[in-house]
């Protein structure tokens, strides 16, 4: 006979969320009770697994001076003990719940410290943690504390018995993985650590357990209703409304509501026997009525952005100042949400939001996405034994944040699938809460919920969505209620590497259909940390980087920001595409052109116009020549006016192509940027284009000399046509059919879409190793000289049979007419059509007239400004932190390249091209991993003269390229005129 003993599971393996801790309860920034920062040096010791040293280490005492040191907040795989792992759905452990392996870094910190001398006597006082990944066992002079788990949320424990004058002993383990970790699956780097701020915090008798502020606004009376609850009981002032009553006691007085284009606060204090803290107050109501989420009676549409917390030398160890900076980003560039993807941000973070204005779905410490991969067996949403520790996560969220009128949805987490602990936690939430609305988009019945939300569908399902006639759902009732909710989508424009595209498309649909309330791109920032080359460059690194035997890559660096928070051509597409005021043409008087009219509509969800000044300015090839004010009525939202627009100022040349800019700035500085700041732009044109090249008559016939061709300025191999040089200047790679690019990570997809993976399809059917063939070379009588070439990959009987037509003027002019007939049947589209050629290094400074400033793509065009541009060669690069294909622009009339002496070369294109200069070959940058593989070219500058590009999309984790921006191949011609500058 034999029996079975079940060993209790430790601490960081069971499925509770810890012991000790005392309940939750609100951050308050500003208090006068006495708080001890135990930030700074702490000593700190790593052990392989969780049981390889014992707990002597917490004893007062013990001999710590032959450990390292580390900072806190901070991550120890950030300071040489250890790497980080980047996974973003697999876990980087064996799936065996709660169990975590024997390997199991475990980071023991020490810190020593006195009290102030201004410590007060009596009361009480907790130590306090931010956050710690992702298991913490904490003593304090000797005694145990407790544990607790819930990374990215606030624990407490009990210790003013247990402190002393001086010397006292903090010590805290923490364990890499727990049990914890299971909940943790959320698509960022793993890093362990105390990486929020420690604090004492000194509790007077009678001082603040808890308080809820209610402050909700009657759009119809313009008044806000105060009331706050709190233990123990006190008194609320706000000396600005004239209020001064008890807590638990409500008043009704006129307000300024807050909204976040409005963030209106009100300083209140809250006092009783034994504290007074100052609170904000900002006065709103969130409901979903009519099939609509509104605030303070009005629907919302956001303009939002995931946003992780990262910065690229400390992690998620992120300070106030860089808190800020990327708010003050998101507000410059029309943002006006944040979704706080996987979890609770710093709780500073939400403060901010309150002070800028940005709406906020505050989202739980929550995601089980590994188990996905899995059919979601074990998943612990769906097991009993799991569900305190999510109802504590929850209940840490809420007690947090619930003061901040920027948080107005409670998210319950992120891709879990579904289960019972999910419906107890929007249970628990809405009875604590009510006056918030839920979000969670893994349950498409949307049984727990109160908006519908998506990821990722394609533009045509939005408009079905929008339309309300999507497909309907298994069970009626649900789906009649779903059927009934606003919809947003989360997570949309996967902005990894060149993209999103089709942003403008979906914002079209997000204002046709009211139902659409609009989305939160994927994400703000690249998660790249940042490393040195041996030759002294600075890069960033991602997953694979580390060493790490399970990872997936640059999927971590899929943000609008770089690492190092510069904007992508992402954010500035994703600004001007989501600006709150539209300025297009209109034409009052059936004339347009230099008589036409403008039309400025206002939309903003609440705020007037008033807060703009319009200015116009006049534009002649590129150089503004007039400019002056516009008159705009102060709108209210969802209102136009229709302006005339000034007589065209005198001073362009007769043929030149003209623009209208009009533009809306802030007329006066906020907390979030100085005045002039430009919140909306648009550009009109007064008149139409000009041609640009033509294929020239000959000013002189070709001649052969020897084994050359002459024609004009330009100089030929005579066997294979060839340009060698062009008016003295060295041809270093001649023109000829280019159709390969660096594939982008939107063009590789993810293997996971069902759209095609056209980067993969390309590099198949080895478009990016084609051969030309010259078939001819022909002078004929009309002074041309004529070559035939057919371009095409090997093993396959597609290709393109291209004709280039070279032609010369006495002007010293050198023309280029194009012809391209595909042969056979491409089965998908080109990355590219147009010439690649090179010049000598020396034509280092680009001028270009067309669009610009940014690179643009067929669908990421919209914040690509007609002008006349200037940048060097160097800077025309984007430096993706896995390089791709960038740096292209849209639209140019004619570019030059130049010489520090001024010499060069000018090319004008009919139609207008796509213009893009590198140091490096396509094949150079299609190899390279990090920036520093890209070894500039001490002889050749690149060029590439495009007449189209297949568009950018969102595939790497959305829908591809829409039908309207693919590059089929068909038929095309297309020419350039070449001059030489000296």
């Amino acid at each position: 006979m034999s029996s079975t003993q079940h060993t209790p599971l430790p601490y960081y393996e069971d499925h509770s969320p810890g012991a000790g801790t005392l309940p939750p309860r609100p951050w308050t920034p500003s208090s006068d009770a006495a708080r001890l920062s135990l930030n700074g040096t702490w000593s700190f010791r790593l052990s392989p697994t969780a049981t390889a040293e014992d707990d002597a280490f917490a004893r007062p005492g013990y001999d710590a001076r032959g450990w390292d040191e580390i900072p806190v907040p901070g991550h120890w795989v950030l300071h040489g003990h250890g790497a980080p792992i980047y996974t973003n759905v697999r876990y980087p452990f064996p799936v065996d719940p709660p169990h975590v392996p024997a390997e199991n870094p475990t980071g023991d910190h020490l810190r020593v410290f006195d009290l102030p001398g201004d410590w007060p006597d009596g009361g009480d006082a907790v130590l306090r943690f931010e956050g710690v990944e992702s298991c913490a066992r904490v003593w304090l002079n000797g005694e145990e504390l407790g544990t607790f788990k819930g990374s990215r949320l606030p624990h407490e424990f009990p210790v003013g018995g247990l402190l002393e004058p001086s010397g006292n002993v903090l010590a805290v383990r923490v364990h890499q993985w727990s049990s914890g970790s299971y909940l943790e699956d959320q698509d960022q780097w793993w890093l362990p650590g105390i990486f929020r701020e420690v604090t004492l915090e000194h509790r007077p008798e009678g001082s603040l357990a808890d308080y809820f502020v209610h402050a909700s606004y009657d759009h119809t009376t313009g008044e806000g209703t105060l009331r706050i609850d709190s233990d123990p009981g006190g008194r609320i002032t706000v000396p600005e409304l004239g209020i001064d009553l008890a807590t638990g006691e409500s008043a009704t007085v006129p307000v300024e509501p807050w909204t976040a284009e409005t963030p209106r606060l009100y300083e209140a204090w809250l006092t009783t026997v034994g504290e007074s803290v100052s609170l904000r107050v900002g006065f709103r109501t969130v409901v979903v009525e009519d099939g609509l989420l509104k605030v303070n009676g009005r629907r919302v549409l956001f303009r939002g952005v995931n946003r992780h917390e990262f910065h690229p030398e400390n992690g998620r160890a992120v300070d106030l100042a860089t808190m800020r900076r990327d708010l003050v980003l998101m507000k410059r560039h029309n943002i006006n949400a944040v979704r706080t993807s996987h979890y609770p941000p710093h709780p500073a973070f939400l403060g901010l939001c309150d002070e800028l204005g940005l709406w906020v779905i505050d989202e739980c410490d929550l995601e089980t996405h590994g188990f996905g991969v899995l059919d979601w067996r074990n998943n612990p949403v769906d097991d009993d034994r799991w569900t305190p520790a999510l109802l504590d996560r929850a209940e840490r969220m809420v007690e947090r944040d619930k003061n901040h009128p920027a948080v107005v949805m409670w998210s319950l987490g992120n891709e879990c699938g579904t289960g019972r602990g999910l419906s107890a936690m929007a249970d628990w939430i809405r009875e604590r809460d009510p006056s918030r609305v839920i979000h969670y988009e893994g349950d498409h019945s949307c049984a727990d919920t109160d908006v519908y939300s998506r990821m990722y569908a394609p533009h045509e399902e939005v408009d079905l969505i929008g339309r309300r006639t999507e497909p309907p759902w298994s069970d009626p009732e649900l789906d009649a209620k779903r059927r009934a909710l606003p919809f947003i989508q989360c997570e949309y424009a996967h902005a990894m590497g060149n993209g999103p595209g089709g942003l403008s498309e979906y914002q079209r649909l997000f204002e046709a259909h009211e139902r659409c309330q609009g989305g939160f791109v994927w994400e703000w920032i690249d998660h790249g940390f940042t490393r040195r080359a041996p030759d002294g460059r600075f890069y960033h690194v991602y997953g694979g980087d580390f060493g790490e035997e399970l990872h997936d890559g640059n999927f971590v660096c899929d943000g609008l920001v770089f690492p190092d928070r510069t904007p992508s051509p992402g954010l500035i597409e994703y600004k001007k595409v989501i600006e709150p005021v539209r300025i297009e043409g209109a034409e009052t008087d059936g004339a347009g052109g230099a008589d036409g009219a403008v039309r400025i509509t206002n939309g903003h969800d609440f705020a007037d116009l008033s807060h703009l000044a319009f200015t116009w300015t006049y534009e002649a090839e590129g150089e503004a020549i007039g400019s002056g004010e516009l008159a705009v009525p102060p709108l209210p939202p969802g209102e136009s006016v229709e302006l005339k627009l000034p007589a065209p100022p005198p001073g362009a040349e007769a043929g030149a192509e003209t623009w209208w800019t009009v533009e809306a700035r802030l007329a006066a500085a906020t907390a979030w940027a100085e005045a002039g700041h430009t919140v909306a732009w648009a550009q009109l044109p007064a008149t139409a284009p000009g041609a640009g090249a033509r294929a020239l008559a000959s000013g002189e016939a070709p001649r052969r000399e020897g084994d050359r061709i002459v024609l004009g300025p330009g100089v030929f191999d005579a066997a294979t046509g060839a340009l060698t040089s062009l008016g003295g200047l060295p041809v270093t790679e001649p023109p000829r059919l280019d159709i390969w690019r660096a594939p982008t990570d939107n063009d590789n997809g993810a293997s996971w879409q069902p759209d095609e993976r056209w980067g993969v399809i390309w590099r198949r059917l080895g478009l990016h190793r084609v051969r030309h063939r010259t078939d001819a070379v022909e002078t004929t009588p009309d002074g041309a000289l004529t070559v035939r070439t057919r371009v095409a990959p090997a093993a396959v009987d597609i290709g393109l049979e291209t004709v280039y037509r070279w032609t010369a003027d006495a002007a010293g002019r050198l023309s280029l007419a194009v012809s391209v007939t595909p042969l056979g049947e491409w089965p998908c589209p080109l990355p590219r059509l147009g010439l690649r050629l090179g010049v000598p290094a020396a034509l280092g400074d680009a001028e270009w007239f067309g669009g610009g400033p940014g690179e643009a793509y067929p669908d990421t065009r919209t914040a690509a400004r007609v002008g006349r541009w200037a940048l060097p060669v160097d800077e025309l690069q984007t430096p993706y932190v896995r390089p791709q294909e960038n740096g292209a622009r849209i639209d140019v009339r004619w570019a030059r390249l130049t010489a520090p002496d001024g010499s060069g070369v000018r090319i004008e294109g009919d139609p207008a091209f796509w213009f893009t200069a590198r140091r490096w070959t396509t094949e150079q940058l299609d190899a390279a991993e990090h920036t520093p593989d890209l070894d500039p070219s001490n002889d050749t500058v690149w060029l590439n003269l495009d007449h189209g590009q297949h568009g950018i999309g969102s595939q790497s984790c959305g829908p591809g390229v829409l039908a309207e921006h693919r590059l089929d191949a068909t038929s095309a011609e297309f020419s350039f005129t070449f001059s030489r500058l000296t």
